[in-house]
């Protein structure tokens, strides 16, 4: 069993930046990091492929947010830029792809979510 527990959530003016954590419990597969607001559907944000290292971001945070790991730790960040009011959101860690498209697939694994809340 994979057990993932987000960290570095907080409050922040626009423009500033936030670091995500995501501490993955015997796990260094592919991550990805998605956000949700309420009563809107959890939409995929970054992901990490373990195999190649190759990653993968929304159009939406391109050039402002880099996902990254660091498998000796099992960990897996975001590194959030020039953030804005429209990024406020819960974020979630996941773990293990398993199927479709990474924005809105299948993943084995959810942590439980950290706030984000970015202020104008």
């Amino acid at each position: 069993q994979v057990k993932l527990v987000e960290s570095g959530g907080g409050s922040v003016q626009a423009g500033g930046s936030l670091r995500l954590s995501c501490a993955a419990s015997g796990y260094t597969g592919s991550s990805g990091w998605f956000r949700q607001t309420p009563g809107n559907e959890r939409e995929g944000v970054a992901a990490i492929w373990s195999s190649s290292g190759v990653t993968q971001y929304a159009d939406s945070v391109k050039g402002r947010f880099t996902i990254s790991r660091d498998n000796a730790k099992n960990m897996v960040y975001l590194q959030m830029n020039r953030l804005k009011p429209g990024d406020t959101a819960m974020y979630y860690c996941a773990a293990d792809f398993i199927r479709g498209y990474w924005l809105n697939g299948e993943w084995n694994y959810w942590g439980q979510g950290t706030q984000v809340t970015v202020s104008s």
